[in-house]
């Protein structure tokens, strides 16, 4: 079973499993299924090991075979009931320890066994991917309910043979492994749909698989089918705030310390005066939009302060608690899970009144910028990949690049740390541009940027730290020009 499965007795008449998806009750067990469920929670045990009760009334009473006895099926019936938390291994007899085991991560999780010929074309599936986990290999897809852990090397060598079609007929020579064995594997591992089977038969080299074509499956890749399935509840480890790290790294810092450079304090606005000029919220939300044209003025300091200030500024800090120990979060005008806040936004000026050309890190606290690097490569580099990735024949004004110190998020976070990062990132662009907007600023957002540029112009320890998102800024165009945009970008 699952290491995180626990059996205990509820009475004579009833059985109690804790799985991580919920309890399972196994009503009027027999002797078998105690001893059966017993055994299973220790570690792998054979079916036949376990019954020998049946195996000497199947020689006396003349049972053709095991399947056939009542008991043998009413154990069945609840490795059914289990199926979420019973792991199916498969080893040999003369050697110890398993070859291979499927281990559920869902509470969905079923576990039958195909049939299989042995000159039927197969493959793994494009979805699968083999990874190093606590000193063993293992195989996982997000199509897949189970993931297969490989506990010894032939098990390894056997499916990493996959990649491209082949038949158990064709592999087993070529690996100098029995047939029956290599078959045995490949029918573990096609068990949990990780490895897949041509619609017809004929020669692997023209060997054709449904999920090639699948509609539904052609329009992920694996790494984001993969990301999606293990950001969510329902499959594998337990997620969410279960703080996997509170108890051995001290929470990192709720602020950022500041790099050394030059400091520029920036315009701090009085937020009275500016909800008595703005208009109204629905007119903002109603003409926010994207801007790839900007005027040949430049932004000034006092206005890109004042849009900082708005919309990315810490207003207050304070205390929390969580996992054992205490740690500081902060109070920003966008939302952050567990008000975490673990966003860096670095500056890329191009053209900006009080500010000189160079890039900058924004602290938030102190509500002022630090020029860190003057590089006009970096610089240049930077506001060109801005351009390209807004479609624009011009540098942008002002370029701000979103990064995450993913430390912050998965101390306290676990399995959904980075897709909840990208969630921040949505709503402080959102925010940026909102703000932006009731400036009369130009604004538009951006998907894309090159990690080793970014890395190296804003001095990033990576992956302790990642980019993750960008936003430009500058001044609006006269009215012919915005009107022209207008019509490219509704």
């Amino acid at each position: 079973m699952r290491e995180d499965a626990l059996v205990e007795s509820a009475g004579d008449d009833q059985l109690l499993v804790f799985t991580r998806w919920g309890d399972i009750e196994i009503d009027d067990p027999s002797p078998v299924v105690r001893e059966w469920l017993y055994r299973m929670s220790l570690g792998p045990v054979s079916l036949e090991n376990l019954l020998p009760a049946l195996a000497e009334h199947k020689s006396t009473a003349g049972i053709p075979s095991m399947a056939d006895d009542p008991e043998y099926l009413r154990v069945r019936r609840v490795i059914e009931k289990l199926g979420s938390c019973v792991v199916h291994s498969l080893g040999l007899a003369d050697m110890g320890g398993p070859l291979l085991s499927a281990v559920p991560i869902s509470r969905q999780a079923t576990f039958e066994l195909p049939a299989v010929d042995a000159g039927h074309p197969v493959r793994l599936s494009r979805f699968a991917a083999m990874r190093a986990s606590d000193g063993e290999v293992v195989l996982e897809s997000p199509l897949a309910r189970h993931r297969v852990v490989f506990h010894r090397s032939l098990a390894t060598r056997v499916v990493g043979s996959l990649g491209k079609a082949t038949t158990i007929a064709d592999l087993a020579p070529a690996l100098d492994v029995a047939e029956s064995l290599v078959a045995d594997i490949v029918t573990y591992v096609a068990a949990v749909g990780m490895v897949v089977f041509a619609e017809d038969e004929g020669n692997p080299l023209n060997a054709r698989f449904a999920e090639d074509t699948d509609p539904a499956l052609l329009v992920w890749s694996h790494n984001d089918l993969l990301f999606h399935s293990r950001s969510r509840l329902g499959r594998d480890d337990p997620r969410g705030a279960v703080f996997p790290h509170g108890d051995k790294l001290p929470p990192p810092p709720a602020v950022k310390p500041v790099p050394e450079g030059p400091r520029f304090p920036l315009y701090k606005p009085v937020l009275a005066d500016v909800a008595a000029a703005d208009p109204p919220f629905t007119e903002v939300v109603e003409k926010r939009r994207s801007f790839r044209k900007f005027a040949r003025r430049p932004l000034t300091a006092q206005r890109l302060g004042e849009l900082l200030f708005r919309s990315a500024r810490i207003r207050s800090v304070r205390p929390a608690d969580g996992g054992g120990v205490s740690y500081a979060v902060s109070d920003r005008p966008y939302p952050s899970s567990a008000s975490l806040h673990e966003l860096e936004l670095y500056l890329t000026i191009d053209r900006c009144i009080g500010l000189p050309r160079g890039i900058y890190h924004y602290d938030p606290l102190g509500h002022a910028l630090t020029l860190i690097n003057t590089s006009e490569d970096k610089v240049g580099e930077l506001l060109d990949d801005a351009k390209v990735a807004t479609g624009s024949l011009q540098r942008p004004p002002a370029l701000i690049t979103v990064t995450a110190r993913m430390g912050r998020l998965s101390w306290m976070y676990n399995g959904i740390a980075y897709a909840t990062t990208l969630r921040h990132v949505g709503v402080l662009q959102q925010t940026l541009y909102l703000v932006a907007t009731a400036m009369e600023l130009a604004p538009c957002a951006l998907s894309v940027g090159d990690i080793e540029v970014c890395d190296s112009a804003f001095l990033l320890d990576w992956p302790a730290e990642v980019t993750v998102g960008g936003f430009v800024v500058g001044l609006r165009p006269d009215a012919i020009a915005e009107r022209n945009s207008a019509r490219q970008d509704p």
